[in-house]
């Protein structure tokens, strides 16, 4: 089994986070991805604790199904070894600043001459134009200054700092794999190659969605926990009595219902609809005052078989044995490279025809640097040489 985009040849220039999630996934359906790293600035996500084994449980996941060829690209050698690639590897990800790849010599337009249906995807901070092309970053500060953060936390303690990277996943991971796709879809219609620019400041723009809309067209600011899904309403986390969460989404009228059957207060059911802020907030209270006269344990059995979009919030322990995340499969054993194997978060995406077996965990840094090489025509002798001169790794 090849997986649905086994045709593609990705060469994958990324670091941290965004670009390898992207390519992760695309490993994952199929694609032939190719890592082309350093050999004297390591990429950091290779020491991220914890490890298991000695290697970086973050990098292992990151990187799995990637090959790994260490080339030092500000030797003239290896940029013609990047050359040479994009004669068969027609994709290009990567991750640097604005302008780094093209004073390389490496940039778009130099490997479009070199192969003109090359699709180059640019994951970049804040893009490959404006004001901050050129600015560092981190998730935190793009979603600070798309607006995200104005209106996710309270009132009283501010923007919450989120447990996942929002603007690096959703924006740079999954939008470059959309905009790839893309353009995928478009060279097999017309040939043709393209520059896809992504941003991360962009697409966590288009991630306040109803909100963006509403003030675009109404002129209503998002305020925290103004909302109806930021904390303004019933909608929201609820402390059980032993100091643990749910969380309640009842927002349809038959949803409230049984929310409000279970926990013994039926009457305030038709308090749910209710748009004044002054009437949601007290519904919330005594929405709480139920929640917290409950042990989890007891919260879980009642709300067990009723379908009122009401779940308990669970630890990543827990989430993993719930039935319904065992039996997505969304937990996979890995083969480590040596004996044994390590547990890893499967593909999400699920297709009828399957997807091939993970092969291996991320590799060591150049793994896979002389199979490359020989594969593009190079001597023993001539890799031998590249070595010692400290071209490769």
């Amino acid at each position: 089994m090849k997986g649905p985009l086994a045709s593609l040849k990705i060469i994958d220039f990324s670091t941290l986070l965004p670009g390898p999630f992207a390519s992760l996934l695309l490993a994952d359906m199929g694609a032939e991805v190719l890592r082309v790293e350093s050999p004297t600035r390591m990429d950091l996500i290779r020491v991220l604790p914890p490890h298991d084994g000695g290697v970086s449980a973050s990098h292992a996941y990151l990187n799995r199904n990637k090959r790994s060829i260490a080339l030092d690209l500000k030797r003239p050698e290896a940029l013609e070894v990047v050359r040479q690639l994009v004669r068969e590897y027609d994709i290009v990800l990567e991750q640097f600043r604005p302008g780094v790849m093209e004073r390389l010599g490496i940039g778009y337009e130099a490997l479009k001459a070199i192969n003109p249906g090359l699709i180059y995807v640019a994951i970049t901070g804040y893009g490959q134009t404006g004001p901050y092309r050129e600015r560092a970053g981190h998730d935190i500060n793009y979603l600070a200054l798309a607006g995200v953060a104005s209106y996710t936390g309270r009132r009283d303690t501010g923007p919450l700092p989120l447990g996942v990277q929002l603007a690096d996943i959703a924006g740079g991971s999954l939008h470059g794999v959309m905009g790839l796709l893309a353009a995928v879809i478009h060279r097999q219609q017309t040939g043709e190659g393209q520059l896809v620019d992504v941003s991360m400041t962009d697409c966590a723009f288009s991630l306040n969605g109803m909100a963006g809309a509403g003030y675009l067209a109404c002129g209503v600011e998002p305020q925290m926990e103004a909302l109806a899904l930021n904390g303004g309403s019933f909608y929201d986390y609820y402390r059980t009595r032993d100091g643990r969460w749910f969380s309640v989404g009842s927002l349809e009228p038959q949803f409230m219902q049984q929310l409000c059957a279970a926990i013994g207060r039926p009457e305030l059911a038709a308090r749910g609809l209710s748009p004044k802020a002054e009437e949601q907030r007290a519904l919330k209270r005594e929405i709480a005052i139920e929640f917290e006269r409950r042990d989890f344990a007891e919260l879980c059995e009642c709300f067990a078989a009723v379908d009122a979009c009401v779940e308990p919030m669970l630890p990543f322990a827990e989430a993993l044995e719930h039935p319904q995340i065992k039996a997505r499969g969304l937990v996979t054993d890995v083969p480590r490279g040596d004996a044994g194997s390590q547990r890893q978060m499967a593909c999400p995406i699920r297709f009828s025809a399957g997807l091939p077996a993970p092969r291996h965990i991320g590799a060591a840094l150049g793994a896979h640097t002389e199979e490359v090489l020989q594969e593009l025509g190079y001597s023993a002798e001539q890799v031998a040489t590249l070595k010692a001169d400290g071209v490769i790794g």
